[in-house]
């Protein structure tokens, strides 16, 4: 008679250990209109602000695996994660329309609100990229004492070498416009739709790491109010850049690209560094556009080596 198998442990998640070892707490806030739910990791004292913008379809649980390596190497820094309206656990504008002139202006009052002294660090990845570029170069911006933009995106995706999928991904979101609105949604939400993106932008060879990144999008990527906030900030991603914005920014401004990304390639982000009047770029080998997954320790330090080179940076 045959012993029963027994059922094999799961996969270790990770970074897991160093998130959760990494002080967190809530303070959550009116901006806009809007209820905004904010993650502060680190020592509240800190003496340094940086607020970090997350991705499109993201949350703050994106960003967690930089965030704990960053905590853990400059232990002066406490990091601002919130979830972008409409995302998350954020409340949708009431009113405002979820682009990026309406998310720049809402990062504006939340930087006023959570770094009055006007010395924090603005960062953001992906979509959160064109946001905090937005912010930083609008007339009556905060005061920062430095942008950093992580995976930046440098071009028009629907101009890049992933311009045919962007044109089906654009064509699924109109599609999803023209139907019913439960339909509709349902569409955006379709864990086959989530899928196919994940596995377009994976890029590790770690098996147990892929696993880990498609359950993350499988846990987070439909986690948006409806379907008006995520067709209106997704048409803001595909149609405006960071590019428009780079030469109104007079920060000292870090651009974190990484060497396989085809959805801001590393030759659109050499251009995107002359366009602006202080910046530098680093660049993490061997990932795509996933760095917050795939290299957060990379990125990180990319990220404590600028604060360094900041100004009264201590």
């Amino acid at each position: 008679m045959s012993t029963p198998t027994a059922p094999a442990a799961p996969a270790p998640v990770p970074y897991a250990a160093l998130v959760a070892g990494t002080p967190v707490r809530v303070e959550d806030r009116e901006v806009r209109g809007a209820h905004t739910h904010v993650r502060v990791y680190g020592d509240p004292g800190a003496s340094h602000p940086l607020v970090f913008l997350h991705g499109l379809r993201g949350d703050h649980h994106g960003l967690e695996p930089i965030v704990a390596h960053l905590v853990r190497e400059r232990p002066d820094v406490r990091v601002v994660v919130p979830d972008l309206p409409g995302f998350g656990a954020s409340a949708p504008f009431p009113h405002a329309v979820h682009d990026v002139a309406g998310y720049a202006g809402w990062a504006a009052d939340l930087l006023a609100a959570v770094a009055p002294e006007g010395d924090a660090v603005l960062a953001g990845h992906s979509f959160g990229s064109i946001v905090a570029a937005a912010t930083a170069a609008g007339p009556a911006g905060p005061a920062l004492r430095g942008l950093a933009l992580v995976n930046p995106i440098a071009a028009a995706p629907l101009d890049g070498p992933r311009r045919a999928l962007s044109a089906v991904t654009v064509g699924v979101h109109r599609l999803a416009a023209a139907l019913p609105e439960a339909v509709g949604t349902g569409l955006l939400r379709h864990p086959v739709f989530t899928r196919v993106a994940s596995t377009a932008m994976v890029t590790t060879r770690d098996a147990a790491l892929r696993r880990w990144i498609h359950a993350e999008h499988d846990r987070y990527f439909s986690g948006f109010a409806d379907r008006r906030t995520l067709l209106e900030a997704f048409h803001a991603s595909v149609g405006t850049d960071v590019s428009g914005f780079a030469p109104a920014v007079g920060t000292p401004t870090l651009l974190v690209a990484s060497e396989n990304d085809d959805v801001a390639p590393l030759p659109t982000q050499r251009v995107l560094e002359g366009r602006f009047a202080r910046a530098r770029l680093a660049v993490v080998p061997e990932v795509g556009h996933l760095a917050h997954y795939e290299a957060p320790g990379e990125v990180a330090r990319a990220l404590a080596d600028f604060l360094r080179e900041l100004p009264h940076n201590g």
